[in-house]
């Protein structure tokens, strides 16, 4: 029974991928839509009964569906795993995945390829889904590059605009630098210990005889992948890029699924990672390093969808910040909150351009708080939550990885702190710039605003609460999340209770936040400050606004010599190789042409011929002896 329910919880979205793709353009785009959100709701209900299970007995459900691959003394099935860990990912992943595909029926109605769009949604959560439940590294590679592909197909899907296509282009083979990393890392792991289960593995390695020095190429390549996947420094410029697709792809893979894929693979494999402590350094300062240059980015950016996916970027450094110090349930806390309130927030920025007719500058905006009181509430729950404003869901998680960086490493605290006071400051920055003073755009749009459509609000309040209560699961003293997960995650850090010692870090932490959001009200309320157009933008400012030229960077130095290259073996290469393979042709035919008028026919000849090559045989064996 439970592994019929599996299969149906795995393939109810892949049954709406099929269902869209052969009928969804016969059907209405309300149908269409219809079932594309029923197939995710049912695989979020049977998460839900798996989960109750579990929290009942404890007992993790493992489910071998066939023999996969057996070589020699490398044997692996295709599994199926669903613990602690993967069924809390299920649940924000599905639940969360159900809300924006209902958004969307709304958000996506007048797009012609409404059918497509739900077909891409549907197939992307499938292969979540996979990537979260497989038993062994090879399932979740599946799901792993599944996700890189219909991050592709999403991002892109307004395929007629160039700069959309060349968007979803740098997303998918930014995704394959850090795939090489994994999958490197899996034969790694598959030479060690011939096979690739996450329950063998930890099990080898718990007699701990293995070569540390292996032990830690296989980790560094595994965060390899993780950085591609989760952006990180430096694979971190394609999820900005990502805006290009509509926005709930925005919402769907920077809250809920495809950048939390390199946090989830890392957290499965604590057991590795925890033998390698030179390697979580790494992580902790890549991580760190990442929520700084993120969340400086973030400062002046002025597309609304750009903000909140350099937030994302700088959130990801955080969780992974609390991983490399060996904090996997404080990550795993952070990744749960994210979701809700950045889900709400891409959800709501929709919503705002949605109202606007496709505007997403915040300096053609402002004044929008009356017009959309849903809409900003709910954005404005969310924003508290991502500052870390007590008592919303953010300021439990951050806190405690603030906390955590405290005890292991202040150079790390301070950077993340000045992350966190940047994070303030620039979520307060969108509200001000996108909802309060006057309406800066256009007298029609002026004319035409209103609030969005209730497919569209009923998700934004139901992720607002999430995002304000969220952080009930894991309270000091309450801390069910840790519990809950004990089972497959062994943590180096004592937990916190509340302390004087707490009290004043947690005081630290939320006066940065506020810190953040005075200066921001300074700024933009009461100086009534706008942002400037591109270019009256100078000095340093330009250089941050201009995201440091990375990507300029990367154009110099990979994409412009591969280009040439390219040109290179196209313009000169390529037809130099052709005339000498052409030459050999021209050559052969020129011996035939020549061959052909010794063929006359004549017996006479023929017969001459045969006796001058009998001589030279003969003359040649004689002069041989």
């Amino acid at each position: 029974m439970d592994k019929t329910l599996a299969l149906v919880l795995l393939l109810s979205p892949f049954a709406g991928f099929l269902f869209n793709v052969f009928f969804g353009k016969k059907v209405s785009k309300g149908i269409s839509g219809a079932i594309g959100t029923i197939t995710v709701l049912v695989s979020f209900l049977l998460s839900i009964c798996f989960f109750a299970q579990l929290n009942q007995n404890g007992k993790p459900f493992e489910i071998s569906l066939f023999d996969w691959i057996s070589v020699h003394n490398f044997k692996l099935d295709f599994g199926l795993l669903l613990d602690q860990l993967s069924l809390l990912w299920l649940l924000f992943v599905t639940g969360i995945g159900s809300l924006i595909h209902l958004y969307s029926i709304s958000y996506m109605h007048d797009d012609e390829n409404m059918h497509k769009f739900f077909a891409y949604l549907n197939l992307f959560v499938f292969f979540m889904i996979t990537l979260v439940i497989g038993s062994n590294l090879l399932v979740m590679f599946i799901g792993w590059e599944g996700v890189g592909l219909c991050s592709y197909l999403l991002i892109g899907f307004w395929y007629k605009n160039q700069s959309y296509n060349d968007a979803a282009k740098k997303a998918f083979i930014m995704n394959r630098i850090g795939d090489l990393g994994f999958l490197i890392g899996i034969f790694i792991l598959g030479m060690m210990f011939s096979t690739l289960n996450f329950v063998e593995m930890k099990q080898a390695l718990s007699a701990g005889n293995e070569n540390t020095l292996i032990l830690g190429a296989a980790a560094l390549a595994l965060f390899i992948g993780a950085c591609g996947k989760s952006a990180q420094l430096p694979l971190y410029t394609w999820l900005p890029d990502a805006m290009a697709g509509p926005t709930p792809v925005s919402a769907l893979i920077h809250a809920a699924t495809m950048v939390t894929a390199g946090i989830f693979m890392v957290t499965r494999m604590n057991f590795l990672f925890d033998l390698t402590p030179y390697i979580q350094n790494i992580i902790a300062i890549v991580g760190a390093a990442t929520a700084l240059v993120a969340a400086s980015i973030g400062l002046l950016q002025n597309d609304i969808k750009k903000v909140l996916a350099y937030s994302t970027v700088s959130q990801l450094g955080l969780m992974f910040l609390a991983l490399g110090l060996g904090a996997y349930n404080v990550a795993v806390f952070h990744v749960i909150t994210h979701a809700f309130f950045k889900a709400c927030l891409f959800l709501g920025s929709g919503s705002v351009i949605h109202g606007l007719h496709g505007e997403q500058d915040m300096r053609k905006m402002g004044g929008l708080r009356k017009a959309m009181p849903i809409t900003f509430w709910t954005m404005m729950i969310s924003t508290l939550a991502i500052a870390g404003i007590f008592p919303f869901a953010g300021f439990w998680s951050k806190d405690e990885i603030l906390m955590v960086a405290f005890e292991h490493n202040k150079v790390l605290w301070v950077v993340a702190s000045i992350a966190s006071i940047m994070t303030a400051f620039y979520m307060f920055r969108l509200m001000y710039l996108t909802f309060f003073k006057d309406f800066r755009g256009t007298e029609e749009q002026k004319h035409h605003l209103h609030e969005s459509p209730s497919l569209i609000t009923i998700p934004l309040v139901i992720l607002a609460v999430l995002a304000a209560i969220g952080g009930a699961i894991n309270l000091p003293g309450n801390t069910w999340l840790n519990y809950f997960l004990e089972p497959v995650l062994v943590t180096k850090h004592e937990e916190h209770t509340l302390g004087a010692h707490e009290y004043m870090l947690m005081g630290i932490a939320l006066a940065g936040a506020v810190f953040g959001i005075l200066w921001a009200y300074s700024k933009y309320i009461k100086q009534a400050f706008v942002p400037k157009e591109d270019a009256e933008i100078v000095g340093f400012s330009k250089t941050i606004y201009n995201k440091y030229y990375v990507d300029e960077f990367y154009t110099f130095l990979i994409v412009r010599p591969l280009n040439s290259l390219s040109n290179f073996f196209r313009t000169t290469l390529e037809p130099a190789l052709g005339k000498v393979v052409f030459s050999f042709g021209t050559v052969a035919n020129g011996i035939g042409t020549q061959g052909k008028k010794l063929q006359t026919g004549s017996v006479g000849l023929y017969l001459f011929a045969f006796v001058i090559g009998i001589g030279a045989i003969i003359t040649y064996l004689f002069i041989a002896k």
